[in-house]
């Protein structure tokens, strides 16, 4: 595949790989014009978030092991369309229930492009060549949390909250007509599973798998680690530091930042020590760097020290999950549609579970920095207890 290829296949699918923050993020502007204009409670709107995380969640197990029976793009053109008629009825609903549906389907459809990006990867690439790749899918689909609030707020002051969802239907159809006459079947028939009678004995010939067990749990308690992260730092740090929220989103913006740059320079030094020692090293830096921002909040330290420190606890998330994410899969050749939704519906799960523990006693930056620290130490023993042995 020539160099134009790659960049073509990396674009193509870390669009398809953004599908999900553009789900959860691109509206998140809106939610006070949606309980305005439906005329619900606070609670009852952030429903349709934790509706669209359900589907984004059980989608992956849909389209992943039904990839690999029939090949990526037939289930991939087919969760493009779902997502393009579920963002329309997302814009045109008119009751909490209806907009709760149309979001879970979204969201289910989208998982497709989430679930599929990374099985095509696998059935393009293996070895150092599947790890660049995870990388520039990670650096692409990084830029989608950072920039899709800050998109939305701008089309909200233009459009109104049903036309969110349009622009949502627009780029499912951009994708539909992209993955159409862009990217071939990655799967043949040839490849394809004919022993496998059900997807459930798929799951259970990659459950068997230890190494690849242990790498999906190392990168699930990782993004365990960033979900409390992210589910807290807005309270912590415009409550405790008094930040405006334009501050907090510049705040945001810096370490989401860090993700993609990590991301990539991972692929740097792997290529010259080995993906085991960045991976452990990485791992190790993780913990270390929890550690001091723990610290940090134990003593009261000032913003000013807090910031680095942070920076590099949130950055080095990508580092690891880049490595583990591309170690787990690079094995799953024959399951790699059912590895791969295994591995997308951990993080989802595990993400989900964090992020609210930061809120139990009040959330606080010690509570954030406990439940990170403690899903990036449980990240380094699930390697070295687990996939290490393997």
């Amino acid at each position: 595949m020539s160099i134009q290829q790659r960049t073509l296949y990396a674009l193509i699918l870390g669009m398809l790989a953004a599908l999900g923050p553009l789900c959860t993020d691109f509206y998140l502007p809106a939610l006070p014009d949606i309980t305005a204009h439906l005329q619900v409670s606070t609670s009852a709107t952030q429903l349709t978030l934790t509706a669209s995380l359900v589907g984004l969640g059980l989608g992956q197990l849909v389209f992943g092991p039904l990839s690999d029976r029939m090949g990526r793009k037939v289930p991939l053109l087919a969760s493009l369309v779902i997502f393009i008629l579920a963002s329309i009825g997302c814009a045109v609903a008119t009751s909490m229930s209806g907009l709760m549906a149309a979001r879970f389907i979204q969201g289910l459809a989208g998982a497709g492009g989430a679930v599929l990006s990374r099985a095509i990867a696998r059935d393009c690439y293996a070895g150092p060549e599947l790890t660049q790749f995870f990388a520039l899918l990670m650096a692409i689909n990084g830029v989608a949390p950072i920039a899709a609030p800050v998109l939305g707020g701008l089309q909200l002051a233009l459009t109104g909250w049903q036309g969110l969802f349009i622009t949502l239907a627009l780029v499912g159809i951009v994708m539909l007509v992209v993955v159409s006459t862009k990217l071939a079947e990655s799967y043949p028939p040839q490849r394809r599973q004919k022993q496998q009678s059900n997807m459930a004995a798929s799951f259970i010939a990659v459950m068997r798998d230890q190494r690849f067990m242990g790498l999906c749990l190392v990168q699930g308690f990782m993004l365990a680690g960033l979900f409390a992260y992210i589910g807290a730092s807005s309270y912590v740090f415009q409550s405790h530091w008094q930040l405006t929220p334009q501050q907090y989103s510049y705040l945001f913006a810096l370490n989401g930042a860090g993700l993609i740059v990590f991301s990539l320079g991972t692929v740097k030094l792997s290529a010259r020590w080995g993906e085991k020692p960045v991976l452990v090293g990485a791992l190790v830096l993780s913990v270390i760097a929890a550690v001091v921002l723990l610290l940090c909040g134990v003593v009261r330290a000032p913003l000013a020290a807090v910031v680095p420190v942070l920076f590099i606890a949130v950055s080095i998330n990508s580092a690891v999950c880049t490595l583990a994410g591309a170690m787990a899969m690079q094995a799953q050749g024959q399951h790699s549609g059912t590895a791969s939704a295994f591995l997308g519906t951990l993080m989802f799960m595990m993400g989900g579970v964090s992020a609210p523990l930061t809120g139990i006693g009040g959330t606080s930056f010690i509570s954030m920095g406990v439940v990170l620290g403690g899903s990036y130490l449980l990240a380094l023993l699930s390697y070295v207890l687990i996939a290490r042995k393997a």
